[in-house]
């Protein structure tokens, strides 16, 4: 049985790393792919740690490594890479490149870049959907989400094999990773 080929796909919050992943599925979709979202691993909202922005205001810190159950993702990683369940896994979200554990079990590592002003318009767009005010979407993020990304995500995209336009059209970037991908099986 052979190992899946394993991405990871990394970028800050609302920086398309999830569309793209998705994309990359779909590009791929003659094939078995697993896609693991980092999103699924949060820990209980009363487990997640808190962080007082420089407002005074706390916050719940969702951007937080502590607010992963990060060993369950790496077991649940190393499981689908191993069991032989699919030919390709793609593993996306904020920490996939930051955390040292997760970054070893990679095989190709991605990084979406977007410029922080797109991000924070995707943010307030999908946010408001979710009922947030512009205010409480605003104040989290100027307090709390773009710091823990200078922290993070930022220093994790020069561990990156590849860095992909996350604000332009990215058919040829689609279209020439599944083919490299494809080389790889």
């Amino acid at each position: 049985m052979k190992k899946a080929y394993t991405i990871g796909i990394a970028d800050g919050s609302a920086g398309g790393k999830s569309t793209f992943a998705q994309r990359l599925q779909a590009a791929l979709s003659d094939l078995e792919v697993l896609l693991l979202p980092m999103d699924a691993y949060f820990k209980p909202e009363g487990d997640r740690p808190t962080a007082t922005g420089r407002t005074g205001r706390s916050y719940r810190d969702d951007n937080n490594p502590e607010s992963f159950d990060l060993p369950r993702l790496r077991r649940d990683v190393s499981d689908a890479a191993e069991n032989g369940s699919c030919r390709v896994l793609i593993v996306e979200g904020l920490l996939t490149l930051w955390d040292c554990g997760l970054y070893e079990q990679l095989d190709l590592r991605l990084f979406v870049d977007c410029r922080a002003d797109e991000r924070i318009v995707r943010r307030l767009k999908r946010n408001m959907q979710w009922g947030y005010t512009f205010d409480e979407i605003a104040d989290v993020y100027l307090d709390l989400v773009r710091t823990r990304h200078d922290m993070y995500v930022e220093p994790s995209r020069w561990k990156a094999d590849l860095v992909i336009n996350g604000s332009g059209c990215t058919d040829n970037a689609l279209a020439v990773l599944a083919s490299y991908i494809r080389t790889q099986l």
